[in-house]
């Protein structure tokens, strides 16, 4: 059995839904990304070798400014008041795995706050590296945990 769209009314408008009848709970969300690099822009990261400063305390903090953004962004989202986020990086042979997690006490879920903040975290580490490296790819943004209550 298909799930409805919970963004469209009745009549097929568009809509936000009304969460008011929904309990306040602890909600967290992980999601994940991926940034391949060359292995000189690895490089230039992890020595802060690039002009533009450091890539991945930029990209953090990209990050976590965009999960507090992601209502502006989209335009149906939730204003949440968020608890914590953190954006982290792991170094695999091709590039950088983003990792971000969102919290927040609310009446509905935080998923898009962290696959906005991995989203914008891997846009800054591609801006930040363009000038030396023409090939890089972002992908692989999901959404991997989504935990309430």
């Amino acid at each position: 059995m298909a799930k409805e769209l919970t963004h469209l009314a009745a009549d097929g408008s568009i809509s936000m839904v009304d969460v008011s009848d929904k309990e306040v709970i602890s909600r967290v969300a992980t999601a994940r990304g991926h940034i391949k690099l060359e292995a000189e822009t690895i490089r230039l990261i992890n020595t802060d070798g690039l002009k533009k400063g450091n890539v991945l305390a930029t990209a953090r903090i990209a990050g976590i400014q965009a999960a507090k953004q992601t209502a502006t962004l989209i335009p149906l989202c939730h204003q949440l008041p968020l608890c914590h986020v953190s954006v982290d990086f792991e170094e695999v042979s091709d590039g950088f795995a983003l990792q971000a997690t969102a919290k927040t006490e609310a009446q509905t879920g935080v998923e898009m706050e962290a696959l906005t903040a991995t989203s914008i975290a891997a846009l800054t580490m591609y801006d930040m590296c363009k000038a030396v490296d023409a090939n890089m790819i972002i992908s692989e943004v999901t959404l991997v945990e989504k935990v309430k209550g």
